[in-house]
């Protein structure tokens, strides 16, 4: 069942699934858009901060993207983005980790309020196995509003 602005509180929070990170995604990710050492080379990650190969913070993003569009947003009738607030990155991702992840609804602007759309704001937080935060942020999202053509 498709939800609209209308059917989304401040609060709601919706899981994401799962998804499983590999050492040839990390190196193939960064060998395209952010080829440094640590994201490369295990021998150059081993002597950085990270102790080992770690996946670039933009393909944790892409990732996360990816588990929002499959699994939160595929029944919310999203109409597109307004931007990202508070992108941080907590802690690193290795290869063989399981990511996972929560979107909660924390604002809906009044300002945003049009008769095809409203504004919803959603704080995005990704997961290590552990239950450790890696990543969040608030993506600024534009809703449908039911009835809108």
């Amino acid at each position: 069942m498709t939800k609209y602005y209308e059917d989304l509180s401040v609060g709601d929070r919706f899981r994401f699934g799962e998804y499983d990170v590999t050492d040839e995604e990390i190196r193939a990710f960064a060998g395209k858009y952010d080829p440094q050492p640590f994201h490369l080379d295990a021998e150059a990650a081993a002597d950085s901060v990270f102790g080992e190969l770690v996946a670039s913070g933009w393909h944790t993003a892409s990732i996360s993207m990816r588990l929002l569009v499959d699994h939160a947003f595929d029944d919310i009738a999203i109409m597109g983005g307004r931007g990202i607030d508070d992108l941080r990155w907590h802690r690193p991702i290795y290869p063989g980790e399981t990511l996972s992840g929560a979107a909660e609804v924390v604002a809906k602007p009044e300002d945003g309020l049009r008769d095809t759309r409203g504004n919803v704001d959603f704080e995005i937080t990704i997961t290590k196995p552990d239950g450790s935060v890696a990543m969040s942020y608030v993506t600024l999202s534009m809703v449908r509003r039911r009835g809108a053509p």
